[in-house]
């Protein structure tokens, strides 16, 4: 004896636990669900000398698809194939019965499946349900060409199977998490919009009202009423600052020219209003989501309010593009840099509104270079992302 480790190829159970740490060491890293089901059902068909796997996932509908595929040599089970559940087959039994399923004869399987595994030459199967937080979420099955699978090929599986139900858990819960955030500033925004609609059509309106009757009792005053004249003017002065306050509250509540005149139009407006000098170039030919045009617009004119009062800038730049299902939001300015998160800029506000879209910001501000606000929203809905 040596008192060297034995090498992992001539110990199954230093095998086993090394395949199971890999496949943790994913879910743990939060990789995409896709990645980690698809080297669950190659480390588990690797381990138990299997000739094929496949991890299926149960729909309401009454069919089960094919959703990570490995085979150790010759065809495997394409990635998307989708069967009735019905006849005498793992994934049937499974879904019945929620407990693992073995059939040590494909010769007497029965169903669409079966059949198919017969075509690939298999003539033994074992399936155990794939779980997440309670619920019976698919079925991963391995599969034989050469006779019955081993006994405890099933206590086995649970472990990958195991791991894969946290990776669809953890998956989930993101997916949730992002469609709340989502449906958060969607009811934020709508809410503004509403508030200013309410501004416009109520208050606004009656104060021009008001301002109209102040000049018209102004014009109408006699000659020698020289001091209620005066007091009429200042109140009606007075009346035109409130409504211009107002409307600024309005279009700080929802910018009108967003709703009409498209993300264009609005940046355009942003940019005259800047007291910099802005350059804004906008590369999209149609309308947008709205929740995807509205976050743009607040991410310009945020960066905007931030260059004019800390950045010292001269010039300013904002880029807009649609490119590929995502659209990239640019502003950089040639001020003193020095942005972060943690300055109560507005700048985290902004992070939270684009990573409630699904998208991303990054902030590169290096002291004295300038200030380069770089953001990706995708174009679709994130509720639907899987």
């Amino acid at each position: 004896m040596t008192g060297l480790p034995e090498p992992a190829g001539d110990n199954p159970i230093a095998e086993e636990q090394a395949a199971l740490r890999r496949v943790a060491t994913l879910v743990a890293r939060a990789t995409p669900p896709d990645e980690v089901l698809t080297a669950v059902t190659a480390e588990a068909g690797r381990l138990l000398d299997a000739d094929a796997g496949t991890m299926k996932r149960y729909s309401s509908d009454g069919t089960v698809s094919v959703v990570a595929s490995w085979s150790s040599g010759g065809a495997a089970v394409p990635v998307g194939t989708r069967w009735s559940i019905g006849g005498r087959d793992e994934p049937t039994m499974v879904f019945q019965t929620g407990r693992p399923a073995r059939i040590d004869d494909l010769a007497g399987a029965s169903g669409p499946i079966a059949e198919v595994a017969r075509e690939l030459g298999f003539c033994a199967a074992v399936g155990v349900p794939v779980s997440a937080e309670g619920r019976l979420w698919g079925v991963m099955v391995v599969e034989s060409r050469a006779g019955p699978l081993p006994t405890g090929t099933e206590a086995r599986l649970a472990g990958f199977t195991e791991l894969a139900g946290t990776a669809i858990a953890n998956a989930e819960a993101q997916a949730a998490l992002a469609a709340s955030r989502a449906r958060i500033v969607a009811t934020a925004d709508a809410t503004r919009r509403r508030i200013e609609r309410n501004l416009h059509d109520g208050a606004q309106q009656r104060l021009v009202s008001l301002a109209l009757d102040l000049r018209a009792a102004q014009a109408a005053a006699p000659p020698g009423a020289s001091d209620l004249v005066q007091q009429l003017d200042n109140v009606a002065a007075g009346l035109d600052d409130v409504l211009e306050e107002l409307r600024q509250i309005a279009h700080g509540l929802h910018p009108a020219i967003l709703a009409e005149g498209g993300l264009a139009a609005a940046l355009t407006t942003l940019a005259h209003r800047s007291p910099i000098p802005v350059r804004v170039h906008v590369h999209v030919d149609r309308r947008l989501p709205e929740p995807v045009e509205t976050a743009a617009y607040y991410a310009v004119a945020e960066a905007l309010t931030n260059i004019a009062k800390h950045a010292h800038a001269t010039t300013a730049d904002a880029q807009v593009a649609e490119r590929d299902g995502v659209l990239r939001v640019l502003v950089r300015d040639n001020g003193r840099g020095g942005a972060d998160f943690s300055h109560g800029s507005g700048l985290v506000g902004l992070k939270d509104r684009a990573e409630a879209l699904g998208g991303h910001v990054r902030l590169d501000s290096p002291p004295g270079t300038g200030t380069a606000l770089d953001i990706t929203l995708p174009l679709h809905d994130p509720a639907g992302r899987r």
